[in-house]
């Protein structure tokens, strides 16, 4: 199965899934998801990359659901901050 990256969140989705978000003309997103592109504009356009990490952390660390996710919140936070910095809304030229 195909998967898209998140240029916002860095999650992966399947291409042919209904989790692209949608461009202002309401075509799909090959960019974002729908939690993260609504409409053409970021779902929360304030939020710093910071903010979405914190808040993405309890879906990214090792459980019985997520088996290869990280080991613990710090090594979470420090692999994320690296990654993130690479997508197309944090990346800074």
């Amino acid at each position: 199965m195909k998967e898209f990256l998140c240029q916002s969140c860095g999650s992966y989705f399947p291409t042919d899934g209904n989790l692209h978000g949608t461009n202002s003309d309401g075509s799909k997103s090959d960019d974002y998801c729908k939690y993260c592109w609504v409409d053409g504009v970021y779902g929360k356009p304030e939020e710093t990359m910071e903010e979405m990490i914190e808040s993405s952390l309890p879906w990214r660390i090792k459980s019985e659901q997520l088996p290869d996710g990280y080991p613990d919140a710090e090594t979470a936070r420090k692999e994320m901050m690296t990654f993130f910095s690479t997508l197309k809304r944090w990346k800074t030229t």
